[in-house]
């Protein structure tokens, strides 16, 4: 499922461009997925590992067509970002402590997103569906942390989700403005 959502941002992206795509948010995504392959590796989880060996080639390939060479500050304090909330409580308290801060961080990696969401009015290359999707996908994620046991991996995903969910909403809302707008000029230019 995650491998569907990852692609329709990542087909949208090349039909309507990158407008109202968080270059940051995408790079953290890549830094993140990562993150849950090594710790599927640790934890002798395939499930985890492969989950994320599957989306990590189209979140390579959108973050390209972003072009983040073009913005090295962006990827910069996104590493920055990660390894204080990961990384280093990783060091400090184990995988526990890497799983929490990456609850945080995962949740706080899409408010940039969000926020471009909010300021601007122009959300054509956000989809809807990739997030709607994410939601779903973390939902099937926290079920299965429940049956293993793996609450530290549950709280993450959980926190991620709600935030997937604040994208969709806020996506779906700007492309229903898009509409009327387009309605409301067609109606006058007639």
């Amino acid at each position: 499922m995650g491998f569907f959502g990852v692609y329709a941002q990542f087909y949208r992206v090349g039909t309507l461009g990158v407008e109202g795509v968080s270059l940051a948010t995408w790079v953290l995504f890549v830094y993140m997925g990562f993150f849950w392959i090594t710790y599927g590796l640790f934890a002798h989880s395939p499930e985890v590992y492969t989950g994320s060996i599957v989306v990590l080639p189209l979140q390579v390939a959108i973050l390209f067509r972003l072009k983040p060479w073009e913005h090295p500050r962006v990827a910069g304090r996104a590493m920055v970002f990660f390894a204080l909330c990961c990384l280093l409580p990783g060091a400090i308290w184990g995988w526990a402590g890497a799983l929490y801060g990456t609850g945080v961080a995962m949740t706080i990696n899409r408010a940039p997103q969000l926020i471009e969401l909010i300021r601007h009015e122009d959300a054509t290359g956000v989809s809807v569906g990739s997030w709607a999707l994410g939601v779903a996908c973390c939902a099937l994620w926290v079920i299965y942390y429940v049956g293993a046991h793996l609450w530290a991996a549950l709280t993450a995903t959980a926190f991620a989700g709600l935030a997937n969910l604040a994208i969709a909403v806020m996506a779906s809302y700007r492309h229903r403005q898009t509409r009327r707008r387009i309605i409301v000029q067609e109606v006058f230019a007639s």
